[in-house]
């Protein structure tokens, strides 16, 4: 699935192009990102980084020697306080915006106890809500991850990574 949007920052246009793959793809270049939606009860968990007024579902960078399995627990626990959660993998992705190609992989995230976020944590807050927020960081990217999730839930898929 290929999704286009075109967003605009200072008048200046950006094309962005979200694909989605089989959780399993190997990329010809290294995953950069895991981004993981995470549901507590029934409400998805969005954080708001402490130098943005946006908010975002949780998620970063993979580290150095870190899979991108660890690295989604690792951002979970970080940036929502969660303690204990079912992690899924849904599916790898790729962001190209105006030529510059990204991969990263999707989590879907069942948290069953969930604590304070950590002192060490970038974020400023988080928010229970059942609908994706409309100030988001990222709305040329984050409302199609946030449509595979759904999809992903729906079609009762199993996870494979």
């Amino acid at each position: 699935m290929t999704i286009l949007t075109t967003t605009t920052d200072n008048d200046i246009f950006f094309m962005t192009e979200v694909k989605f793959y089989d959780p399993l793809f190997v990329p010809d270049r290294e995953l950069i990102y895991s981004v993981v939606s995470a549901k507590f009860g029934n409400r998805w968990i969005f954080v708001r980084h402490n130098k943005r007024s946006t908010w975002e579902i949780p998620g970063g960078h993979i580290e150095r020697g870190e899979t991108s399995f660890e690295a989604a627990g690792r951002e979970l626990m970080e940036e929502t306080g969660a303690i204990r959660f079912e992690l899924n993998c849904v599916a790898t992705y790729s962001v190209n915006t105006d030529g510059e190609l990204r991969y990263g992989r999707l989590y879907l995230a069942e948290i069953l106890e969930l604590g304070p976020i950590s002192d060490i944590s970038e974020i400023a807050e988080e928010m229970l809500s059942e609908q994706l927020p409309e100030n988001l960081t990222y709305p040329a990217i984050q409302p199609h991850l946030f449509k595979r999730i759904l999809e992903y839930q729906i079609s009762g898929e199993k996870s494979r990574c």
